[in-house]
């Protein structure tokens, strides 16, 4: 099997969607970073769209309570197919 070299479009969606509600917040990569017990450098990694890196669900849900929002909030509204752009 070969190694996933980045992420799906679903998965991108998500981090994008968090990366919105971030910077809404003004909230820096390393408070996230804290507030998820990570590396700066991770959360970097995470927003990159060239980087496998994603959030775990429980990570979306820690930042979902630290932001006052569901971990809905992070996903696309519809299925998001590969063939779609970003």
């Amino acid at each position: 099997m070969a190694k996933k070299t980045k992420k799906s479009n679903f998965e991108t969606a998500i981090v994008d969607h968090v990366r919105r509600e971030r910077n809404k917040r003004n909230i820096t990569q390393p408070y996230l970073a804290l507030l998820l017990d990570v590396t700066d450098g991770y959360i970097g990694q995470i927003e990159s769209h060239k980087s496998p890196s994603k959030y775990t669900l429980d990570q979306l849900n820690k930042i979902a309570l630290d932001f006052g929002c569901s971990p809905k909030d992070f996903m696309p509204d519809k299925g998001i197919t590969e063939a779609e752009q970003q």
